[in-house]
């Protein structure tokens, strides 16, 4: 139920974010929209059944899922990506306020 919560509060934040005018918080926003996604992917997964990796022990018990970690490891590769390449276009000041000045 936390989980849900969290990511409930992290997508309206986002939300909020990504509405507003600045550039700067469009790039906020849409990390915390990315941290919220990543939490949903890792909670698709199962995070109640989790048991230990594949490293000896006990074969019978339930072992974890390595595929929501490696969507979750290409999730944050591509949203940083993403990232840095937003925050340099508000760096360089591209966005429509330019227009107005001409």
């Amino acid at each position: 139920m936390t989980l849900a919560i969290t990511i409930g509060v992290l997508t309206a934040g986002a939300v909020y974010l990504i509405l507003q005018r600045g550039m700067v918080r469009i790039v906020l926003g849409f990390v915390l929209l990315s941290h919220a996604v990543n939490l949903l992917l890792m909670s698709a997964g199962g995070v109640f059944h989790r048991g230990i990796p594949m490293l000896g022990g006990d074969t019978d018990g339930p072992f974890a899922d390595p595929l929501p970690q490696a969507f979750v490891l290409t999730a944050i590769v591509i949203a940083f990506s993403i990232t840095v390449y937003m925050l340099t276009l508000a760096a360089t000041g591209t966005s429509d306020d330019t227009e107005d000045a001409s």
